[in-house]
């Protein structure tokens, strides 16, 4: 929990959630946006007691939905005695205003559901700085025009995170606050680099657990290597990256982290504030991209984390599907694995397929181009030596005159040991 930010409240929020259709999208796309909004908020400690859809042209840049609609939910709020009002699309600081003075409670936005739901579940240090930062950035463009500040003392969705006094003296306040946090996670960010670089030297080959909210990536990686990390039927459980080793079943040695899961229209605050965080992503040798085999919408899902791959740069790094849930859907997962080249297909939580997995991951580490295929005299005792010293060697055969070893090295010992590369 972020210090001094998480209010206890006594009740449930009861909540409205807005969809609005746009041109190019549709009534039915809509509504799946909203059922999983639906989802964030009951993950927030919320319960949604009404819902509304409405078509426009184009966003109104007084209040989103225009006054007339936005009268009627007000008055809807009244009948349904609704706390608050969420829209799952992003407002401007003026429409939160101008929607709270019609409302006469609390409008608030997906991107604030999510940052209230990471700052819940934020433990670590580095996931409490991460998600302040955001919370922040996310906030500091709406100081402006609450009265006094923002102090709204009664709590709920949205409202969670560093709190706020006078207008004037919280803008300076914060601005300072969000310096120290950037400074904070370039601390984190130099001292990741370190332990990357010694993980490095050590050439183990690495895999990253990327993939949608709730799709299992914690229940895989507690499968692989008896971590014993929480793993919930609930989003976002799993935010600070945990990184374990486990043995392939040729006896390689592999490093797996399991990071934070992404949704549709995760907010750019996030992504920017865990931007060390998600480094593991980035540097891996292999993306592991687990997929909800029970999700109808399992393709969008998909689609929204690469989305997220290619904003932090990760979209060039080998990928994996793992289609997850086999045990819930069989023929779903089946089904959905066809169209998906090389896909495989397992349940974490039984381990049924886990096997099959792990074969797979092997054979295309091994295909990587850092395993290197080298012939050494046993006259070179030194480059025998060397080459166990600087890599990691995953298999070899003895002949009469030399050794030939498979191994992996990193680009300096690929060329430091080039002329022992065996000739095709």
């Amino acid at each position: 929990m972020l210090p001094g930010t998480l209010i206890d409240r006594s009740f449930r929020e009861r909540i409205i959630v807005v969809g609005v259709v746009f041109p190019g999208l549709t009534v039915e796309s809509v509504d799946a946006a909203l059922d999983e909004l639906a989802r964030l908020v009951e993950s927030a400690g919320a319960d949604v007691v009404g819902r509304v859809v409405q078509r426009r042209d184009a966003p109104d840049a007084a209040t989103f939905i225009g006054r007339g609609k936005a009268e009627e939910i007000a008055s809807l709020s009244r009948s349904l005695d609704a706390d608050t009002v969420v829209f799952d699309d992003e407002l401007s600081p003026a429409q939160h205003r101008n929607l709270e003075k019609l409302f006469g409670r609390t409008a608030i936005d997906r991107t604030a559901v999510i940052l209230d739901i990471f700052a819940q579940n934020a433990r670590s240090p580095e996931g409490k700085a991460q998600v302040e930062l955001a919370l922040l950035r996310y906030r500091l463009p709406r100081l402006r025009g609450r009265g006094g500040g923002l102090s709204q003392q009664a709590g709920g969705i949205g409202t969670r995170g560093p709190g706020e006094t006078q207008l004037e003296v919280d803008r300076r306040r914060l601005v300072r606050r969000m310096h120290r946090l950037e400074a904070d996670l370039r601390e984190v960010d130099r001292t990741r680099s370190l332990q990357r670089r010694s993980r490095a030297r050590g050439r183990h080959r690495e895999l990253a657990l990327v993939g949608y909210t709730n799709a299992g990536k914690s229940t895989l990686l507690n499968a692989l290597t008896d971590a014993g990390v929480p793993a919930a039927n609930r989003l976002f459980v799993t935010l600070d990256p945990r990184t374990r080793q486990f043995a392939l079943p040729g006896g390689e040695t592999v490093l797996v982290t399991d990071t934070v899961g992404f949704v549709r229209k995760l907010p750019h605050e996030l992504v920017e504030a865990f931007r060390t965080t998600l480094a593991s992503v980035r540097l891996a040798d292999l993306l592991v991209h687990v997929v909800d085999g029970t999700a109808e919408d399992a393709e969008a899902q998909m689609g929204a984390v690469r989305e997220v791959l290619g904003e932090i740069g990760a979209d060039g790094v080998p990928e994996l599907i793992v289609v997850n849930k086999a045990d819930r859907a069989p023929e779903a997962a089946k089904a959905l694995a066809l169209g998906l080249d090389g896909a495989v297909v397992l349940s974490a939580r039984t381990g049924e397929g886990v096997e099959d997995f792990l074969r797979v991951v092997g054979d295309r580490l091994r295909v990587s181009d850092r395993v290197v295929e080298l012939v050494v005299p046993w006259s070179r005792g030194d480059v025998l030596a060397a080459v166990h010293r600087e890599g990691e060697v995953v298999g070899q055969t003895d002949g009469e005159q030399s050794a030939t070893l498979l191994v992996v090295l990193d680009e300096v010992g690929r060329a430091r040991f080039a002329d022992f590369v065996a000739t095709p």
